[in-house]
């Protein structure tokens, strides 16, 4: 029964104020997907996998990822929602798997931020190095200690928190400033790397058939989408931009950047730096490929990039998160906290501060695993398999949606039916193949990041807490979204023809 009195005006929704033009989407999702950190994390991880077979592997990864892209624009188009993908799957495929796809980037970016904190934290005692800075007291400095750079890393992370809070314009600008001296370091260095690197170049990278093994092909493609990921932070200010299409357009434009960067780096890491170098520098492989194509003070600015990249994608996975918790909220789904929006800012400030909050007591949490390389590992394989899952609900929610354009428009069809639905199987399939190869591979648990059953119950964690937090929405909380799928701005008109 309602507590409204008849014929009273249905209570104002909290909406969040519209700033937002192309660029600033740009610079939002670029730092989310940090191109800078992924170069200088992530290839090393990958070709630790995948061998000398980066460019390959960030070729063949970015095709489904395409997919993804192309079923949320046209998502977008007829659906514009802070909540995205947790609306979009809710309304056209369940419910349960639109909460689902909510809880789980939710939980992904927050274990991102707890990464990336440590990240930080490493680049920074790096630097600190550079400048002959070894020890604090009776303290030694060690960039690998997951300690020390957590510590470091929770400071950053509670100041870029506060400066979220101020409004998505402010950290836009932030933003674009650290990305365009993220991408002149990064274009030089890499351009420098191509031109001047020891190591003949082989059409063999670009061989995806000379990978060592299918496991090691499945794992690097879910390693390489986690390194695109973040791209899809320019939907999550979808109600925040002046056009719906400006999170289109910024969307693509970052992925296609990233693609663009990632071959770049992939190659020219390759040139400059042999197989074991590449895989056994971990945290600190960007400073040593700088190291290895100048001089002090010089090599440091590759070091002062990751930095900047990292205190970006920090700011980058706060805002969006707590929009897509902003609009769970509106729907019942999840606290009232969560929709508090600033009156000041016009921003959900509590619900920013709370994902700053969590994503530092997780950071912490990860001291469990004492090197940092452990540790990225770990969460980059586990935030890498919910994020296809999510992925791949969402590319499945469009072809639903859709198909009515088979008929219609056999081209259109195409693009806004077949191809999501091939790049969501794609996915699906490899975070199927890749969790079994883990259970297969030992007979034991242990907290170690080479451990197939802890790399495997990670995840598995990640969406079992989802399923206990959709079920507490449901009958506790008493959710109308349960019901219909539909967010609160689900009432945009879902016209097919505005497709075309």
């Amino acid at each position: 029964m309602s507590d409204q009195s008849p014929g009273a005006a249905p209570p104002a929704r909290p909406a969040l104020r519209k700033s937002l033009g192309v660029l600033d989407g740009v610079a939002i999702a670029a730092s989310s997907t940090a191109a800078t950190t992924s170069i200088g994390i992530g290839l090393g991880v990958t070709a630790g996998v995948v061998g000398l077979h980066l460019p390959a592997i960030m070729l063949l990864a970015f095709l489904p990822v395409l997919g993804i892209a192309g079923a949320y624009s046209r998502l977008n188009r007829v659906e514009p929602n802070a909540g995205n993908g947790y609306v979009w799957v809710g309304r056209s495929l369940s419910p349960w798997l639109g909460f689902m796809v909510g809880w789980v980037n939710i939980v992904a970016t927050v274990a991102f931020l707890a990464y990336t904190t440590a990240v930080t934290g490493s680049a920074l005692i790096q630097l600190a190095g550079e400048a002959g800075v070894h020890r604090v007291g009776d303290l030694a400095l060690d960039a690998g200690s997951t300690a020390q750079t957590t510590a470091l890393g929770i400071f950053v992370l509670v100041a870029v928190t506060v400066t979220a809070v101020t409004g998505v314009r402010t950290a836009a600008r932030l933003q674009t400033g650290l990305l365009v001296f993220e991408y002149v370091v990064l274009l030089g260095f890499c351009g420098y790397g191509i031109v001047t690197g020891p190591h003949a170049f082989s059409w063999s990278w670009f061989d995806p058939f000379a990978i060592p093994s299918s496991s090691a092909l499945a794992q690097g493609l879910i390693l390489s989408v986690f390194c695109y990921w973040g791209f899809e932070a320019a939907f999550s200010v979808n109600e925040e931009v002046r056009e719906p299409r400006d999170a289109s357009r910024a969307g693509f434009i970052t992925l296609l950047t990233m693609l663009a960067l990632f071959l770049l780096g992939s190659i020219a890491f390759q040139r400059v730096l042999s197989e074991p170098e590449l895989a056994g520098h971990g945290a600190q492989g960007l400073a040593y490929f700088g190291d290895r194509l100048a001089a002090q003070p010089l090599a440091a600015l590759p070091l002062v990039a990751l930095m900047f990249s990292a205190v970006a994608s920090l700011q980058a996975g706060v805002i969006p998160t707590a929009r897509g918790m902003f609009a769970m909220s509106r729907d019942r789904t999840l606290g009232p906290v969560w929709s508090r929006v600033s009156a000041r800012y016009g921003t959900p400030a509590a619900g920013t501060l709370l994902i700053g909050a969590l994503a530092a007591a997780v950071a912490a949490l990860a001291l469990v695993i004492p090197r940092l390389a452990d540790m990225i590992m770990a969460t980059v394989n586990a935030v890498g398999i919910v994020v296809a899952l999510s992925y791949a609900l969402t590319a499945l929610a469009a072809a639903v949606r859709f198909r009515p354009l088979l008929r219609e428009d056999r081209l259109q069809g195409l693009r806004a039916v077949v191809l999501p639905a091939l790049s969501a199987v794609a996915l699906l399939g490899l975070g199927g193949y890749l969790g079994w190869s883990f259970y297969s591979s030992t007979d034991h648990l242990e907290l170690r990041a080479d451990n197939g059953w802890f790399l495997l119950l990670t995840p598995l964690a990640m969406i079992g807490s989802g399923l206990v937090a959709a079920a507490w929405a449901k009958w506790a909380r008493r959710s109308p979204y349960f019901r219909t799928g539909k967010g609160t701005d689900a009432d945009a008109p879902a016209l097919l023809t505005t497709l075309s």
